[in-house]
């Protein structure tokens, strides 16, 4: 039809034994991407038009569009000046410009149009179909042969199509054409005909069809031609919008009644073992997406039911690559109705075996890391679809997926109606890390962060970076798509107790494009076990929403093996203090109007688990505390397994099972009194439970529910139809210490996190130098105390010294750890060999007016030491004796690096503006 078979299949061939790392032993290492995606995602500059490109076809390194315009023009930027081309242009695959092949399609009355383009398998003569009465000038009707040597009509070549040909499929010897048109040569042929490709003499192929005709091919034995379109019979037999006919006579082969009556078949392509089909639609229970048959029988083998226009599908390399602008594939479990994807690939066929079917359907195979974007167009009077069409090209052994339609964007650059992608050359960088560092226990830190996303490279590799380290500490390989991003994370069992750590994240493709770092994510490994979250995580929570995140939009899962990281939605406050759990935990504010938190992860939630959160509110208008919904930013339509609140601050708890069941306080039983609240629901084979402040506050017997796909949302989402629904879908007011288990919590665990909110726990502070200086035996005269950096060595002599403020220990507590933590600078040899010690300043010193010549006196009895700081700016952290700091709690307290031999350390000072520059100690205390 608009494909050429032949480079199909050589490419196939070329393939043939490669294994499953075909792309990587193809292209180059610089051009690598993820397979089984043969194409990058980077747009290449190409001439566009003016108007819309409805067909495509390629030959020997030349592609051909043709289409409603009336001009091309050079990418933008570019030079060259616009240059005439009336409905068709002939471009060089290569470099994106026109060639000198120049065809005008016009027509004597209205608008001419060319809406379908086949290329022989010979490569030598180009067939087009559309809305045309002359080709330069040449008579003709609706159908013309060009000799694409000369890039002139084949006079000869004449059938007499009454209307529009919107479709075109040519073999060996017969051209097969589709469209408005009930008579050809003045015979009926009502949509769909057969003609001879040399003279165009009418063939007896009948296949009458009662609507337009869309799509025509013909399988690859050339024994049927497949149909595609409006129609419900052919030859007055029952087949809605696809069926398969004899390719000599016409007669109904295969007929279908099983694509929706509002649907039509826009496209059908096929490959060595199947056939597939873009469909299109409006109304309820539309079908708007794409069908995979056997070629052996013509059965389905699956039905993508993304919503969103398909227009063509190419199947190449066992990838299906669509043109739509899918919005909706939630029967697919994939993305929620929201924005328009309109480039997608998925594979022809499932990996393994196929899932069960659904509604009566096998799903589709789930889409690929391919993603260009694109836009519906602005032009006048059109549909506003974006792309329609495709082809692959192949020069000089690269291989081009040309894309066109009426779109003026692509991967957000202005571009019009037409576009390509190569085989080689990725350039794109995935997007940045968002990480976040936790620790709950000594020994043990986990760094988190949300996948990145590459519109070409679905598995990337992370690695991590320890404090300003410049060689990765661990590397981490994930997958991801643009729509489905989870949770990635590391352990680091090095760390001790005390200790401040940092940690960035950088994401890779396989071309070895690299993101930027992430920004610092801190944490300081606790010298005790935090029983809040410690006894959540061994209670098996599979989703933990924490709220100590210090960047949007991430907010990170702290479950053990979860990763369902959350997406802020409209800028909730971070940070917010106190948290719910004593300690250093904050919480998370939400506005009441807009914001709330969603998880990055469809799933679906049986029957037995439970949902928990803290809240802090005075609110009169209610919201929604934490549910489950099938939508993400957009409002759910499906929604339950909810905590909410009403206008007077009574909470309940509800599923839906046929009808909503719920659980809810007593009558002046509130909550909206500002004050920290812990809400937990349960459901199981007991039915479901509330439980507030550790107390049973009813149970019901529901021990179901509806299934459907969905994410878990805070802070807001749906609550139409839900009984004493409160005025505001959305919660004004604090959450922290969110949790989703795949269990029925007991009472007992119910209550024991309510009490272990209050337990005591780790109190750490960070102290900064309030002052710090050195001194140069080499200029015994000059004080530096506004250096942006300190010096320590044993000869000839540096000394530096370092004035901290210390906090008193707070009640009840004492000095558990002390550590000092500096940054080694940038600077060239910036580490040391030597044993460097941390001592007391017994004598005075200031940062204006101390010198080597009047240096203060040192303690003789280390505070502590390290030995062996590697080059490169990075963090250190030096243990210091708790008894000694002890003492000297509550006051001002000078420390002295010192050094006995010769190589010597730099590190930053505090008027450094590094980050994380300037010395500091960190300070933990807990209860005795």
């Amino acid at each position: 039809m608009r494909r050429s078979r032949g480079l199909t299949a050589a490419l196939v061939l070329s393939l043939a034994g490669a294994g499953t790392g075909i792309g990587l032993v193809l292209m180059p290492q610089a051009s690598a991407i993820t397979p089984p995606v043969a194409f990058t995602a980077d747009e290449l500059p190409t001439w566009q038009t003016n108007g819309v490109v409805w067909a495509m076809a390629q030959a020997n390194g030349t592609v051909f569009a043709g289409g409603t315009f009336s001009a091309v023009r050079p990418p933008e930027g570019a030079a060259g000046a616009e240059q005439e081309a009336v409905n068709f242009v002939a471009l060089d695959a290569a470099t994106g410009n026109p060639t000198s092949c120049k065809l005008a399609f016009t027509i004597g009355d209205g608008a001419a149009t060319v809406r379908s383009l086949a290329v022989s398998k010979d490569q030598k003569t180009l067939y087009a179909g559309g809305s045309f009465g002359a080709v330069n000038g040449t008579p003709v009707s609706n159908v013309a042969a060009i000799d694409i040597a000369a890039c002139t009509p084949r006079a000869s070549f004449h059938p007499g199509f009454s209307a529009t040909v919107r479709a075109l499929a040519v073999t060996d010897d017969t051209l097969y054409a589709g469209g408005d048109f009930p008579t050809v040569q003045g015979q009926t042929r009502e949509r769909f005909a057969a003609v001879d490709a040399t003279s165009g003499d009418l063939k007896p192929f009948v296949a009458n069809v009662d609507e337009p005709g869309r799509a025509v091919e013909v399988t690859p034995d050339g024994k049927n031609v497949l149909l595609g379109g409006d129609f419900f019979t052919v030859n007055g037999k029952t087949s809605h919008a696809l069926a398969v006919v004899n390719a000599t006579t016409g007669a109904l082969t295969k007929a279908y009644t099983n694509i929706p009556s509002n649907s039509v078949v826009k496209d059908i392509s096929t490959d060595d073992t199947g056939f597939y089909t873009g469909n299109e639609g409006s109304g309820g229970g539309v079908f708007d997406g794409r069908i995979g048959l056997n070629l052996s029988d013509f059965n389905e083998k699956w039905r993508d039911r993304c919503l969103g226009a398909t227009q063509f599908v190419l199947p190449y390399q066992g990838v299906l690559y669509s043109s739509s602008h899918a919005h909706d594939c939630s029967t697919e479990l994939e993305f929620p109705d929201g924005k328009r994807n309109f480039l997608l690939a998925q594979p022809t066929n499932h990996e393994g075996a196929a899932p069960a079917p659904v509604d009566g359907f096998v799903r589709g195979p789930g889409k690929l890391g391919w993603h260009p974007t694109a836009n519906d167009g602005a032009m006048a009077d059109i549909e506003g679809i974006g792309p329609r069409v495709m082809a692959v090209a192949e020069k000089n052994d690269v291989k081009y997926m040309w894309v066109g339609g009426e779109f003026t964007l692509i991967n957000g650059k202005t571009q019009w109606g037409l576009t390509r992608f190569a085989s080689t050359g990725d350039v794109g960088a995935p997007t940045t890390p968002v990480a976040s560092a936790a620790s709950v226990k000594p020994g043990e830190a986990q760094v988190r962060w949300r996948t990145s996303y590459d519109a070409d490279d679905s598995k990337l590799t992370y690695r991590i970076y320890r404090n300003g380290s410049a060689t990765p500490v661990a590397t981490v390989t994930a997958s991801s798509l643009e729509w489905e991003r989870p949770q990635a994370s590391w352990t680091d069992t090095t760390v001790k107790a005390g200790q401040t750590y940092t940690y960035r994240v950088t994401a890779t493709d396989d071309a070895g494009n690299t993101s930027a770092l992430s920004a610092n994510a801190s944490v300081t490994v606790p010298a005790s076990v935090q029983s809040y979250p410690n006894q959540v995580r061994a209670d098996g929570a599979q989703l933990y929403w924490r709220y100590d995140d210090t960047v949007s939009p991430y907010t990170a899962d702290s479950s053990v093996s979860g990763n369902t990281s959350g997406v802020q939605l409209n800028a909730p406050a971070l940070r917010q203090s106190p948290g719910a759990v004593s300690g250093t935990s904050t919480a998370m504010g939400f506005n009441g109007t807009s914001q709330q938190v969603y998880g990055d992860h469809r799933q679906t939630v049986g029957s037995t688990y439970t949902i928990e959160t803290w809240f802090k509110t005075n609110t009169t208008r209610g919201g929604k505390l934490i549910g489950f919904g099938n939508n993400t930013a957009r409002s759910s339509g499906s929604y339950d397994r909810h905590l909410y609140m009403t206008n007077t601050g009574r909470l309940a708890f509800g599923v839906y099972n046929g009808s909503a069941k719920t659980v809810t306080t007593g009558l002046f039983d509130t909550y909206n009194d500002n004050k920290w609240h812990h809400v937990v629901g349960t459901q199981g084979p007991g039915g479901i439970t509330l439980y507030v402040d550790g107390q049973n506050k009813g149970t019901l017997n529901a021990a179901s529910n509806t299934t459907y796909a969905g994410f878990w949302h805070a802070g807001g989402d749906n609550l139409s139809g839900w009984p004493n629904r409160p005025t505001s879908n959305f919660f004004a007011g604090q959450l922290d210490e969110t949790a989703v288990y795949p269990t029925a919590l007991t009472q007992a665990q119910v209550k024991s996190h309510f009490d272990l909110a209050n337990a005591p726990t780790d109190t750490v502070s960070a102290v900064k130098a309030a002052e710090d200086t050195y001194i140069n035996q080499g200029a015994p005269s000059t004080a530096y105390g506004t250096s942006t950096s300190l010096a320590v060595r044993g000869t000839s002599a540096y000394e530096s010294y370092l004035r901290f403020t210390l906090p008193a220990a707070p009640a009840g507590q004492v000095l558990k750890s002390a550590t000092l933590q500096f940054k080694t600078t940038t600077q060239t040899g910036a580490g040391t060999a030597d044993t460097v010690s941390v001592v007391p300043v017994t004598g005075t010193w200031s940062g204006a007016g101390t010198t080597f010549n009047t240096k203060p006196t040192l303690g003789t009895t280390p505070l502590g030491s390290i030995t062996g700081v590697p080059d490169g700016s990075a963090i250190h952290n030096v243990e210091l004796d708790t008894t000694a700091l002890s003492a000297v709690l509550g006051g001002s307290y000078s420390l002295g690096l010192t050094s006995t031999g010769t190589d010597p350390l730099w590190l930053w000072s505090s008027e450094s503006t590094a980050a994380e520059g300037a010395p500091q100690l960190v300070l933990t205390f807990g209860v005795k």
